[in-house]
């Protein structure tokens, strides 16, 4: 401001008017001052290009500039901050998770920092965890059950309160009997057996969500014969032993997407991963090595997030693709989109081919989707043979019952077959060409043991 009015011969306000514009970054302001501050420079007996030149600087310091106060004040809390991330460092990740506990995508963020210093984020424990996130000890950190979705601090503290006067929780039926089921609803206990809150005490998560009706349900029966017992004095608590409902087990695909639903992103493990091995026999590049190519790319990844926007071409949509190793944007144009915007949906495994560019404006990759397929229409394009190793104690017949519901398909079988005495691979013929679904998949994994049943693809050596 002093340069604009010593050199420019701007008043103060109009100086103040030229920072307001350099803040701002507005081209068509910034070209109206530059000749006003030329020609003023000129006045006071500077050159045209002199003026043109101490303008250029300014607007360069312009883009990122502080005044000295700031940048002293910005240097002191980095230093604090960077002294207490080095030396103390689960406490200050600690604190800095609860500060955002209540943004998912923030918390997650905060998360993968901590995970890539070093340090642990122990599962949310509702015989263990508070209501913030809270330091074990220098290298491991408890998960605020706060954090947990559809919880609320009054829910969490009444647990934490009862659990002290009380001592820890036994079972989800001991939960539920001892909690005050107005303030800790159904919600929250399913919120928390989704989070893995209860694994402490069951790690069988599918039937420990499945009998939440039914704890609640036996709580709320206890308290009224309480009430009916309490007029003719008290009797003591003989409650029955109750167990968990009868179901299968998730598995851990299935677990991470609750773990997702509860917590806002995926905690223990990545869904990606479980496909990984078999991807990468044709989409071998890993999103945090994407670069820029004349040509398309095939590129997968688990859908997770995506938004709408309307053109004068109709409906386009942006998905953010994650494959554990980065994320990225897709473009996915109005009749590619509305081709497969049936099955476009969060959580979903995506295979794209597509051509890779670098954007000046954003300075960032952009990926725009020429084809887009699911990981079965994959496995019918890209898959060379789908090979089963079986033995003499195999069973021909079964082989043939397994497969004939999955026949006129685009993909060869080859049986490799051994014995004590010999070894061969066999192809079956064309018409044993199956479509290479999961359910024929685990059906001979379940028979065969899964290491027994793969898919090869053209580019690997499997």
């Amino acid at each position: 401001m002093q340069i604009a009015q010593v050199i420019g011969g701007y008043t103060l306000g109009g100086a103040d008017l030229l920072r307001r514009a350099m803040g701002k970054k507005k081209p068509e302001e910034m070209a109206q001052h530059r000749d006003i501050f030329v020609a003023g420079a000129q006045t006071n007996g500077l050159s045209k290009d002199k003026g043109t030149q101490l303008f250029d600087l300014m607007e360069k310091f312009a883009g990122y500039g502080f005044n000295k106060s700031h940048a002293a004040a910005y240097a002191l809390i980095a230093y604090q901050t960077a002294y207490l991330k080095v030396h103390h460092a689960a406490a200050f990740m600690a604190a800095n998770l609860s500060a955002v506990m209540n943004d998912t995508d923030k918390v997650q963020q905060f998360h993968e920092d901590a995970l890539a210093n070093g340090l642990e984020i122990l599962a949310p424990d509702v015989n263990s965890g508070g209501y913030r996130f809270a330091p074990v000890d220098r290298k491991s950190i408890r998960y605020g059950l706060g954090a947990v979705k559809g919880t609320g601090e009054g829910a969490i503290n009444h647990i934490i309160e009862v659990r002290e006067q009380s001592g820890a929780y036994q079972d989800l039926f001991d939960f539920c009997h001892r909690v005050d089921n107005r303030v800790v609803n159904r919600r929250v206990v399913e919120s928390l057996v989704r989070a893995g809150a209860f694994d402490g005490v069951d790690d069988n998560r599918a039937a420990l969500l499945a009998s939440v009706g039914l704890a609640l349900g036996s709580a709320e029966q206890a308290s009224r014969s309480a009430n009916q017992t309490n007029l003719f004095g008290d009797v003591e608590d003989h409650r029955p032993t109750q167990h968990l409902a009868t179901v299968p087990r998730w598995n851990d695909l299935e677990k991470l997407k609750q773990e997702k639903a509860a917590l806002g992103y995926y905690f223990s493990g990545h869904p990606f991963r479980s496909y990984e091995a078999e991807l990468r026999g044709f989409a071998p590049t890993r999103l945090d090595q994407v670069n820029p190519q004349p040509h398309p790319v095939i590129l997968a990844g688990i859908i997770v997030s995506q938004r709408i926007q309307m053109t004068r071409r109709g409906r386009m949509a942006v998905l953010v693709l994650d494959d554990s190793y980065a994320r990225i944007e897709l473009t996915v144009f109005n009749e590619l989109f509305e081709q497969h915007r049936h099955w476009l949906k969060e959580d979903q495994l995506l295979v794209v081919e597509g051509k890779v560019t670098f954007d000046d404006f954003s300075q960032s990759l952009r990926i725009s989707a020429e084809k887009l397929l699911d990981l079965q229409k994959a496995r019918e394009q890209f898959a060379r043979a789908l090979k089963i190793t079986c033995n003499g104690q195999s069973s021909g017949d079964k082989l043939r019952a397994l497969l004939t519901p999955h026949l006129n398909g685009p993909c060869p079988v080859a049986v490799e077959y051994y014995n004590k005495n010999a070894r061969c691979e066999i192809h079956l013929g064309e018409a044993w060409k199956v479509h290479p679904r999961d359910e024929l998949i685990a059906s001979l994994g379940e028979w065969l043991q899964p290491e027994n049943v793969r898919l090869t693809y053209s580019n690997n050596h499997q």
